[in-house]
């Protein structure tokens, strides 16, 4: 039987714990709580991971560490420069990972109303405390319904733009490396969640999105399951970019809308992240 990711009445359960990382990464997430504390003072609510390394599915040198940072405001210059210096920092000095990504709010953003079922979803299902007070316990709980797919991933069509810029921007193997991760992770992640309400339940496992993606659209399933291939294992190849954003992003947006409406535009603008 399949696990969903649900309990008993068909909630989210919270996905990832401190006590799944596997060894090759306790160092990191160590020495990630120490400078994080140390780069914010009281500047910080509280900090939470994120992905494949509290989930215990992370590879050595090749995933990357994720983070979400809550600050007692909102986030200002200083604050996102901390960041990037602390993202730089804990990549260049631990191998084992691929890559630093931090995520950087005010805790009233993320508990309000207007990122409900969006940012307060994501941290309150999908982000394993390390640091702080858990924000979680003053969200409700989820379920797999349409609300929040149209909240979480609705907003595909508004980033596309920004997505062909860039891709027609990047240059070097590198660029289109990074660039098609990051398309692939996002279209198979909105691919997952256009079907999560038909099919109950969650995962976070990209290949496992993609096979029940193609139970419900099996005319787009190869082009799903290629997607998940290349966000595991990404490539420098402007042709796959092209294919996203001109074919399956398109196909997938418009698809989207219909089926859960869009996502509002004030919070699909806040970024293009996956």
């Amino acid at each position: 039987m399949e696990h969903r990711g649900l309990d008993a009445y068909g909630y989210f359960e919270r996905e990832g714990s401190l006590g799944r990382v596997r060894a090759e990464f306790a160092e990191v997430v160590a020495a990630a709580r120490g400078r994080i504390g140390e780069a914010y003072g009281q500047r910080l609510h509280s900090a939470y991971l994120y992905g494949s390394v509290p989930r215990g599915t992370a590879r050595p040198g090749r995933s990357d560490l994720d983070l979400l940072l809550a600050l007692h405001h909102e986030p200002a210059d200083e604050d996102r420069d901390t960041a990037e210096v602390l993202a730089r920092g804990l990549d260049e000095d631990f191998p084992q990972i691929d890559g630093v990504g931090i995520l950087l709010y005010g805790k009233d953003t993320l508990l309000s109303e207007q990122e409900r079922f969006d940012l307060g979803w994501f941290l309150a299902c999908l982000c394993t405390p390390l640091l702080g007070a858990d924000l979680a316990e003053h969200l409700p709980r989820y379920r797999p319904d349409s609300l929040l797919a149209r909240e979480t991933n609705g907003g595909l069509a508004d980033v596309l733009p920004t997505w062909r810029a860039r891709a027609e921007a990047a240059r070097t193997p590198a660029e289109y490396r990074k660039l098609s991760r990051h398309f692939a992770r996002h279209l198979v992640r909105t691919g997952f969640t256009l079907v999560m309400p038909r099919w109950g339940g969650w995962t976070s496992d990209l290949a496992e999105s993609a096979e029940i993606f193609s139970r419900y659209y099996p005319e787009r399933a190869a082009q799903m399951r290629a997607a998940a291939a290349v966000a595991l294992d990404p490539v420098a190849d402007p042709a796959v970019l092209r294919g996203f954003t001109e074919d399956l992003g398109p196909w997938l947006a418009n698809e989207y809308t219909a089926r859960h409406g869009a996502k509002g535009l004030r919070r699909a603008a806040q970024g293009d992240g996956a």
